[in-house]
């Protein structure tokens, strides 16, 4: 059985590939992503404000410092995280 596509062929620059039938062009180069210092600083401080709540919440969060008073549920949630990030909780 043959097939009357070649199975790769180059023709004026554009690679195609009777294989997938898809035409590939020539590589293009990325554009650098353009990001106002305002918007930079927010996303900054959005994504250290995370953290930080995160860990306190892992880390910080065992009752007697709770941010829900003496509810151990976040404690008890966390309590392996804890554990394998090196954090001792009792």
């Amino acid at each position: 059985m043959s097939s009357s596509l070649p199975l790769t062929g180059v023709t004026a620059g554009v690679t195609t590939g009777a294989a997938a039938g898809v035409a590939v062009g020539p590589a293009t180069a990325a554009a650098p992503v353009v990001l106002p210092a305002a918007r930079a600083a927010a996303w900054l401080a959005g994504t250290a404000l995370a953290a930080l709540a995160a860990y306190y919440f892992i880390g910080v969060d065992q009752g007697a410092y709770s941010v829900f008073g003496q509810d151990m549920h976040v404690h008890e949630f966390v309590h392996d995280a804890r554990h394998f990030l090196g954090f001792p909780c009792h």
